[in-house]
């Protein structure tokens, strides 16, 4: 049975030291936020970023910011992985088309509420018929609401075909 050169009770490396092949001091930079039961934030940072520039990076911070600066390099690493190219950038850009887009979608459900209440306006005044008017108002011409608002052409051009709700 071979023996083990670390005491018993002795903590394991951090997630940095073990990728890297090295022994993890007390002081190490990386352990506090590199633990050993994650070694997959440790492995895309250091892919993208390199272990060295890691390490500078996080002597460079003061300690109260460290904890904020790992949470951004790992979420950008893990953006690189996926996209080499753009990055977090990607991300960023693929949340504002779909902002854009809801926000168009919310503009033409909008338009059809403006548009039906101004329908159901129009039915109400037509409603108003010289029959169920009052006898002061018989003798004037009906009253035939118009809209205000070319709501029809806007909603020809929504393609009211199309669902408005996925």
């Amino acid at each position: 049975m071979k023996e083990s050169s670390r005491k018993q009770g002795a903590p394991s490396p951090c997630a940095a030291c073990k990728l890297l092949r090295r022994r993890c001091a007390e002081d190490c930079v990386f352990a506090p936020y590199f633990p050993a039961d994650e070694p997959h934030k440790f492995a895309s940072v250091h892919k993208v970023f390199g272990a060295s520039n890691v390490n500078k990076m996080l002597q460079e911070l003061p300690e109260h910011h460290r904890g904020d600066a790992v949470s951004s390099m790992v979420y950008e690493a893990n953006a690189r992985v996926r996209d080499p190219v753009y990055g977090c950038v990607g991300a960023i850009s693929s949340l504002q088309q779909q902002i854009d887009m809801l926000q168009a979608q919310l503009a033409l459900a909008q338009a059809e509420v403006v548009h039906l209440r101004m329908r159901q306006l129009s039915s109400t005044a037509n409603y108003n018929t010289p029959e169920n008017a009052s006898p002061s108002s018989r003798g004037r011409q009906p009253h035939h609401a118009k809209s205000h608002f070319n709501m029809d052409m806007a909603m020809e051009e929504a393609n009211v075909d199309d669902s408005f709700w996925p």
